[in-house]
């Protein structure tokens, strides 16, 4: 057997000799290839080299496995993988098998989760072999490559990819950013060997190089010619390799590791080698590690795994998503699964497929196995390969003819417009393409390229271009799906649950579904379902046009938007973190409190989530704690205003639907009442803290005073908070005067002079706009200074010049737009009724808080002024008098009122204050 290629030897030492003047390196790659490819040969074990997704080798293999009839077949993919084959079944082709983890150890944090898979096409090799292990008593099916586990352990990451590239078609995108797994990763790793074989043969990338000059000349190749080619392109491709030693080594280990499982099986089972067949890539083959082969050495050990917790399942894939995930040019598998199906007929070989494959061809009965055949000698079939010139196929002028009527056709739907004459236009330039190539016969891509000059012209009218035309044309963008028994228990549950409406939700693309929950309450269960899909999923796999979800409420009628088949993948993979959607939202949500950098404000997110969606006391008692203790340890004020509107929410939930509040709110409150204290002198001058932060913490402190004093607070500590700020800054100390209005430290009076002095300093005014956006912020806290706003902003429109308040207002706006919720509805409500109502009586209209009678002194000696407020108000002071007890008739004279007033200074000062503000 040895001497089998010495013929082949000698012609490659002349070939060296005359191309390289003299015996050197070129001789030992040459006669290296030829021992790589002896080797391979001898080897007991039968070695089957394939590439990934070549409808060549999966003819090969097809034809190989009827003939010899193995009793064990070794298979290159992840030895973890195994028990989810049969479920290939279920699935319409092409799926990928994955495996997954969540809870990562052993691995750094960032890596999380981990994703591997390994794409399966129907007119892929390891499908066949695959098929007929599953489905043929007897054989055994062994998979012997590394684990998705020692895949990590093996991976040097990459740097992250950049966040500013556009996303991903969403085919393309079927396989998300899982690391990919394929038998026959067979590619040039020398870039300028790469460039050197397309640039002579006349081709674009390199899956064109390898359909020309790989797959038709070995579409009819008998099985020794098929074997020593891949060998030795195999070897070819390893020898030229560049020095890269971390994948060079993950190589050879990979090699080591798949021989070692080889021989641990044989030696457990007792197989026979002669019985058994290897299918691996053909760069694995023609593997030189020393563990090589049945008889090799046994030096290799193998890792133990990470305590990583694994999940694996089927998951859709996409011609698209295997080409963009391994490098391959647009179009590629689509036009090997079209040359699959020729080759099948040409050569009538009958494929293996598992029986009862969803959408795979029908067929009455499995065709039986022949007779197993002894193997013949191998004999040197690469001399005579490599010494005949290129069988030059005919022209096939019907099938020409009706692509070019058939891309017409298509692109007129697309909006192009094409014509009969574009038809013979795209027919004669394939034609000529090929020949300027040097082909007979024009290839797809020749036909791909024609027609993208006769009717594209750089215009693309509609959502194709023609390239995606013809790709559509050639086989399409197949897009496998799981079927529902391959589905993990979460995904049949949603399925399940999901199926009162009466929906095909395995389908993909968009359906409407649409609840009366009012009139049919069964739904109710399937709307509740829909929100926390829509919360887990990405979006557009349950989106709503009508219907919304809040605190306290229950839905009467919903419409929603649904494409669960479209995103089968994320679903498949939310059944790898439990078996209920509730227990995967559950997990969520506390992963998300108990994030080591979560916020107060995103704690208290995830007890309003799980409120609303999961209704659970008990998980909101324990994330509500959970806020509690992130709070207490915050030292920044910058989630304020999200705290703030949570709390709010939550506590107007509990107060009208629970008979008392839980616990974890009133410790929250009370906590929430002394931090803020504490830190509210700090935010007023710290010039990293704005303006809305501080305005949410008085606005906390405010709004939750009265729960906070009844749960055992002290106000004094608002009081002195207060008291020791001292801001700088003019939008903060309008918030700080507001306070004080708030706390009845100063009178409405003094803070209208305060902005008038403000308004008549010439230094000051152009900080008066800061003023006012304080102002405009302290309706947060204090809501009942609406009118004083109003009033203070109509003052800036009527007496700033127009160089200070033009600058001003789009802060104003965007102030307004950002808290419109708030604030707008309570200053439109304060205009709506201080202003007049109609156009003709604004002319003649005063402010009114430019007609006021001028206010009282002080309260101890009130004079003229006090009299006259007195005689234009004697209901009032009836009112007054009578609550205070006193029976004197009210008079003419002024004695009595003054006495009165003198008698009661306090109520008279109180009086005044708010008759002043009428």
């Amino acid at each position: 057997m040895s001497g089998a290629f010495e013929a082949l030897r000698g012609q490659l030492r002349e070939a060296a000799a005359a191309f390289a003047d003299g015996p050197g390196a070129l001789e030992g790659i040459l006669l290296g290839l030829v021992d790589d490819v002896d080797r391979a040969v001898r080897e007991q074990l039968e070695i089957f080299p394939v590439c990934h997704h070549s409808p060549a080798s999966a003819v090969a293999m097809a034809r190989r496995l009827r003939e010899k009839q193995p009793k064990v077949v070794y298979l290159e993919l992840c030895e973890d993988m195994a028990p989810l084959l049969t479920e290939l079944r279920n699935c319409r082709l092409p799926v990928a098998v994955q495996a997954f983890a969540t809870e990562v150890k052993g691995f750094p944090a960032e890596w999380a989760p981990l994703s591997v898979v390994a794409p399966i096409t129907e007119a892929s090799a390891e499908y066949q072999a695959i098929a007929y292990a599953l489905d043929t008593p007897g054989v055994e099916l062994v998979l012997v490559d590394r684990s998705a586990d020692h895949v990590f352990q093996w991976d040097e990451r990459e740097p992250a990819a950049d966040p500013d590239a556009p996303p991903a078609e969403e085919e393309a995108a079927l396989h998300g950013d899982a690391i990919g797994v394929e038998i026959g990763d067979l590619r040039p790793r020398f870039a300028e060997l790469e460039e050197h074989l397309l640039r002579h043969g006349r081709v674009r990338h390199w899956s064109e190089w390898w359909h020309q000059y790989v797959e038709l000349p070995l579409g009819d190749s008998d099985h020794d010619t098929y074997r020593q080619v891949m060998f030795l392109i195999g070897s070819l491709f390893r020898r030229l390799a560049p020095g890269d030693t971390h994948r060079v080594r993950v190589d050879e280990d990979r090699e080591r590791y798949m021989w070692t499982r080889m021989r641990e099986h044989l030696a457990a089972s007792g197989a026979d080698p002669a019985d058994c067949l290897y299918i691996c890539g053909a760069f694995h083959a023609a593997s030189r590690v020393a563990e090589f082969g049945a008889e090799g050495t046994d030096g290799f050990v193998i890792s133990p795994r990470s305590e990583s917790k694994w999940q694996y399942g089927l998951i859709p894939s996409s011609h698209a998503s295997i080409e963009a995930q391994f490098g391959l040019a647009g179009g590629s598998v689509s036009i090997a699964a079209t040359e699959w199906a020729k080759n099948l007929k040409r050569t009538r070989v009958k494929q293996f497929q598992l029986e009862g494959q969803v959408g795979g061809p029908k067929r009455k009965k499995a065709p039986e196995l022949p007779e197993p055949t002894s193997d013949p000698v191998a004999s040197d079939q690469l001399s005579g390969f490599l010494q005949r010139p290129p069988v030059l196929d005919g022209l096939d002028e019907a099938e020409l003819l009706g692509w070019s009527v058939e891309v017409v056709r298509a692109a007129r739907r697309n909006g192009y417009l094409s014509s009969t004459a574009d038809a013979i236009a795209v027919f004669e330039t394939s034609i000529l393409l090929a020949g300027l190539r040097d082909r007979a016969k024009p290839t797809p891509y020749d036909f791909q390229d024609a027609a993208v000059t006769c009717i594209e012209k750089d215009v693309v009218p509609g959502r194709r271009d023609v390239r995606r035309i013809v790709e559509i044309m050639m086989g399409g963008d197949r897009i496998g799906q799981v079927g529902y028994d391959a589905l993990p228990p979460l995904a049949r549950d949603v399925h399940d649950r999901l199926e009162p409406l009466n929906l095909k939700l395995q389908q993909r693309g968009v359906q409407r579904a649409l609840l009366d929950i009012a009139s049919k309450p069964e739904l109710g269960p399937c709307s509740d379902l829909l929100w926390m899909l829509r919360y887990l999923m990405p979006h557009g796999a349950a989106r709503p046009i009508m219907g919304e979800r809040r605190l306290g409420e229950r839905p009467i009628q919903e419409s929603w938007d649904l494409a669960l088949g479209t995103h089968q993948r994320a679903l498949i993979e939310l059944g790898y973190e439990g078996v209920s959607i509730e227990q995967v939202l559950e997990q969520r949500l506390r992963r998300a409190a108990y994030y080591p950098q979560a916020t107060a404000a995103k704690v208290l997110e995830a007890v309003e989530d799980a409120t609303l969606y999961l209704r659970s006391a008990r998980l909101a008692g324990e994330l509500g704690t959970r806020a509690l203790e992130v709070l207490a340890t915050e030292r920044t004020v910058d989630g304020a205003p999200e705290v703030l509107r949570r709390v709010r929410r939550l506590l107007a939930h509990y107060r009208t639907s629970e008979p008392v509040l839980p616990r974890w709110i009133e410790d929250f409150v009370r906590t929430g009442y002394a931090h803020y204290c504490t830190l509210l002198p700090a935010a007023f001058t710290d010039e990293e803290a704005g303006v809305e932060q501080v305005a949410a913490m008085l606005g906390f402190l405010f709004s939750m005073e009265a729960l906070a004093l009844s749960l055992g607070c002290d106000r004094t500590q608002l009081e002195l908070a207060i008291a020791g700020s001292h801001p700088q800054e003019p939008s903060k100390v309008a918030l700080l005067w507001a306070a004080q209005v708030q706390l009845g430290h100063l009178s409405r009076a003094e803070l209208r002079e305060r902005c008038a002095g403000l308004l008549a300093n010439p230094l000051v005014l152009p900080a008066y706009p800061r003023y006012l956006s304080g102002f405009v912020h302290a309706l947060e806290p204090a809501p009942g200074l609406a009118d004083f706003v109003v009033e203070a902003v109509s003052n800036a429109f009527a007496e700033l010049p127009d160089r200070l308040l033009l600058p001003w207002l789009p802060t104003l706006i965007t102030t307004l737009r950002s808290r419109g919720a708030e604030l707008v509805p309570l200053l439109v409500r304060e205009a709506g009724r201080v202003f007049p109502g109609r156009l003709a009586a604004l002319d003649a209209w005063v402010p009114p808080w430019k007609n006021q009678p001028e206010t009282l002194a002080t309260p101890g000696k009130v004079g003229g002024n006090g009299l006259a407020l007195l005689a234009a108000h004697p209901a009032t002071c009836d009112a007054v008098a009578g609550l205070l007890g006193c029976d004197e008739s009210w008079g003419s004279t002024a004695t009595a009122g003054l006495a009165l007033v003198g008698q009661y200074p306090d109520s008279a000062a109180a009086l005044e204050e708010v008759l002043s503000g009428v």
